[in-house]
């Protein structure tokens, strides 16, 4: 059983929180350098998500990497680009992050979210999400985002594939979450990304030359993320 001092028949996922985890990095202050950097940055792009997108690359610099930087640089080298990644984060720590400045005045042309894989994850310091929660949040999220940047395309990333093979019960939620990210990029008239089918074998596993850990992308899946990005970017910032 997870103690938590919230209702537990709230949903968590909606409600702006700070960092629940140990992160293996400063959380903190990697959000008060996205708040110092992100005007000199004047990014066209945005990113934002939890660890796949924190450990690309890209400003601000954290200093780990589990990714590529020719996958980044193949896809962003003409682009200005914030990286509002941060690993372990959830939706209601995107929330709070949005809420306490860090889209706010910018200008982005695009801005693309991978967030809810782990509001999947049940820990000491949080519960796990239901499909119908993780949904709520993403809606959230996109009404910051509107709220900040209404010039803004957004793209909307499918979770990524998790875990081995594809019996596995995270495999299964993911799906059903996903089912509902498609159906809000389509009501509100969005991008909407699956690169999953490109990251599975065709027997449906996922295998450590794209997944490390069966969850982080390795240079060969971020390649896989970049490709699939590249025609939305050439098609709104009209650059090659």
């Amino acid at each position: 059983m997870v103690h938590t001092s919230f209702n537990e028949l709230a949903n968590s996922a909606i409600i702006p929180t700070p960092e629940l985890e140990e992160n293996g990095y400063d959380w903190r202050a990697r959000h008060e350098k996205i708040l110092s950097v992100k005007h000199h940055v004047d990014p066209e792009v945005v990113l934002i998500g939890d660890s796949i997108t924190h450990f690309w690359e890209g400003d601000p610099e954290t200093g780990i990497f589990h990714g590529s930087k020719e996958a980044w640089h193949s896809l962003f080298a003409p682009y200005r680009v914030l990286n509002l990644g941060f690993g372990w984060d959830r939706t209601q720590n995107v929330l709070w992050r949005l809420d306490h400045g860090e889209l706010e005045g910018l200008n982005p042309k695009i801005v693309v979210i991978l967030i809810g894989t782990n509001n999947t994850s049940e820990t000491k310091n949080a519960r796990a999400n239901e499909p119908d929660e993780i949904a709520e949040g993403l809606h959230a999220i996109c009404d910051r985002i509107h709220n900040y940047a209404p010039q803004a395309t957004i793209v909307i990333m499918a979770i990524l594939p998790r875990e081995e093979f594809p019996i596995h019960p995270r495999r299964k939620l993911i799906e059903k979450i996903n089912m509902r990210f498609a159906q809000i990029a389509k009501d509100r008239e969005y991008n909407f990304v699956d690169i999953g089918p490109a990251l599975l074998e065709t027997d449906g596993t996922l295998s450590h030359r794209i997944a490390f850990d069966f969850c982080h992308l390795t240079e060969r899946g971020y390649q896989i993320w970049a490709d699939a990005l590249r025609p939305l970017l050439q098609l709104h910032l009209g650059r090659k």
